[in-house]
């Protein structure tokens, strides 16, 4: 592939080959594994690809430095592929425990699974099968990330593929704990003294999303390039304020956005209970009786239209949306600083950039 082709297309048409080389591989094994593998496929099927871009940016950064050519090689394309399928994975195990309908417009993959239970007229309870299969899903797709990223790596030196392996494994942790640890927080931010809720809420933020939506993907891409302690160091110190900006940007599309931009409904998070720093900042000026309502009402499944609007309202009145808009513009200038004179690609910069803006200023 050329350096100029488009990275979007290049990781779309390595994960259509390899879907269809999973399709030929479990053809005989009856119609249901081709349901199984075909719900894979739906599932990785659209996205933004911004975890194998800044991969693939990453590379990028430190082989042009160095004066290289970065061009978009099978090996390089296949391991920002492995991170498009983790990333689902991670979707497709947060919807389950979210219980939410929709993923990118379309059901969720329990969802999905529950009905194609339901179609066949199959015996048992559909809910309960689409549960169960998707999560059986998740760990289908993680598994194929790991094959993707061993195809990637099977041309590189050992040094270069420890070094990649490395920082996938730390992916992995980490996005398993901060999962954990967001799922925790709607139970016990109770336990916990005010004051430390935005405490809590950031540090979900970065294990659970930064690191693995933005940091590590970089640091993948880099160590796949050779890079020095320095440069991992400067892409580190880039990438983990840039990733804790964009999943603030999440959180407010999690309340405010539009169900057609984010293809999902509005108000999702404050049905799903996510305890995010917008919750923390707007308790934080409530007094204990408002605080109590509040408390009450996110993470009622069925709240209303109007319960959605009264919460909205509440969060912009306290001013707590206008600091994580000015806690979203401060990681990110942070994120710029951290690219000034580092032993990176100029053009290469210029992307992360690019990148940068694509995560922070966006509807979806």
């Amino acid at each position: 592939m050329s350096p100029s082709a488009d990275p979007v297309a290049a990781i779309s048409q390595r994960l259509d080959t390899f879907i269809s080389g999973e399709r030929d591989a479990t053809a005989e094994l009856g119609s249901e594994a081709a349901l199984f593998v075909e719900a894979a496929a739906v599932a990785l099927s659209g996205g933004k690809r911004l975890r194998g871009r800044f991969c693939i940016a990453g590379h990028r950064a430190v082989t042009e430095f160095g004066g290289g050519r970065s061009d978009l090689s099978d090996e390089l394309v296949s391991a920002a592929a492995a991170l498009e399928v983790f990333h689902v994975a991670a979707l497709v195990h947060d919807d389950v425990i979210d219980n939410s309908d929709t993923r990118r417009g379309r059901p969720a993959a329990h969802r999905a699974l529950e009905e194609s239970h339901r179609s066949a007229g199959w015996a048992g309870h559909a809910a309960a099968f689409g549960t169960s299969g998707a999560i059986l899903l998740g760990d289908l797709l993680v598994a194929w990330s790991d094959d993707l990223l061993e195809q990637g790596l099977a041309t590189a030196s050992p040094s270069v593929a420890s070094a990649a392996r490395t920082e996938y494994a730390r992916m992995r942790r980490d996005v398993t704990v901060g999962q954990f640890l967001d799922i925790a927080e709607e139970s016990a931010f109770l336990s916990e003294p005010d004051d430390r809720h935005a405490e809590r809420a950031l540090r979900v933020a970065s294990y659970k999303s930064a690191r693995y939506s933005v940091q590590q993907p970089l640091a993948i891409g880099a160590a796949l390039a050779g890079a020095d302690a320095a440069q991992q160091a400067a892409l580190a110190a880039f990438g983990h304020p840039l990733g804790m900006a964009f999943q603030l940007r999440d959180d407010v599309l999690g309340v405010f956005g539009d169900e057609a931009q984010t293809g999902k409904p509005s108000g999702d998070d404050l049905r799903e209970g996510k305890r995010t720093v917008l919750v923390a900042y707007t308790r934080e000026r409530l007094d204990a009786s408002a605080r109590r309502i509040v408390d009450e009402l996110v993470g009622d499944p069925d709240l209303d239209p109007e319960q959605i609007a009264w919460l909205q309202r509440t969060i912009v009145d306290t001013g707590a949306l206008d600091r994580v808009e000015g806690l979203i513009a401060d990681y990110a200038r942070e994120a710029e600083r951290a690219l000034s004179g580092a032993r990176l690609g100029d053009a290469a910069v210029n992307d992360l950039r690019e990148l940068a803006r694509a995560a922070t200023v966006r509807a979806n």
